[in-house]
């Protein structure tokens, strides 16, 4: 089984640990593929971290993939139109019209923590079924859990488990991820799975979620960035 955690913050978006410290890390817990979300500050930056990124993957020998996440509607906007450029567009979620436009918007692959500095989950039975038409994945994300304490943890959990309820009744993609801003936040996937079974998945949809989810993800990115591929749903089909 390949295990893919594709939320992972490094230095170069306000993490606190390399690109190349994560990367090795990652491979020591036993994951196939990391993925680093990145914030997006111009077209250079791009290319610079793709470049990076690249020289990572020959050194260390794991998947590596770049990401942006959206913090608002004008990134998203700006982000969606450069799909090609990048491995993984994420939202970063909380806010419930970015939300909305996230599930709605087929670039898009994954909705990061929409419940994030909530009181409920951030998604309603409309939004789950949009996300499950276009693919978007509906994140769990460890470090939120990791981070609360007594009261909001409480709250975070049972907001997961509403969002968990949700995504399962409608048949929208779930995705486990650490959201880790340093090595030292990284989990191993076995661990995650486990934990997240504790939430309202069985352990083997908890496997599915750090596996063949994420998994689907960055293969269908790559189809995407080949010269076949048009928009979503639309390829060029070779006798």
């Amino acid at each position: 089984m390949n295990f893919y955690d594709l939320h992972v913050h490094s230095a170069f978006s306000e993490g606190e640990s390399s690109i190349e410290q994560l990367a090795s890390t990652a491979k020591l817990l036993g994951f196939r593929g990391i993925c680093f979300a990145e914030y997006y500050k111009g077209e250079e930056q791009i290319k610079k971290l793709a470049a990076e990124v690249q020289k990572i993957r020959e050194k260390v020998g794991i998947e590596v993939f770049l990401g942006f996440e959206a913090n608002n509607s004008k990134e998203l906007n700006i982000l969606a139109g450069k799909r090609k450029k990048f491995d993984v567009l994420l939202v970063h979620g909380g806010q419930v019209s970015l939300n909305r436009e996230a599930v709605e918007t087929p670039e898009v692959d994954i909705l990061t923590h929409p419940e994030a500095n909530r009181y409920d989950s951030g998604m309603n039975h409309v939004m789950m079924k949009f996300a499950a038409k276009n693919s978007v994945a509906i994140e769990i994300n460890f470090r939120e859990i990791l981070m609360s304490s007594k009261k909001s943890r409480s709250s975070i959990l049972q907001n997961i488990r509403t969002n968990i309820m949700l995504a399962k009744k409608f048949h929208a993609p779930l995705i486990i991820s650490s959201g880790a801003v340093s090595h030292f936040e990284l989990r191993d996937p076995q661990a995650l799975a486990s934990f997240t079974s504790q939430l309202g998945l069985s352990l083997p949809e908890a496997n599915e979620c750090i596996s063949k989810i994420p998994e689907k993800i960055v293969r269908e990115s790559e189809e995407r960035r080949g010269g076949e591929w048009i928009a979503p749903g639309v390829k060029i089909i070779k006798k």
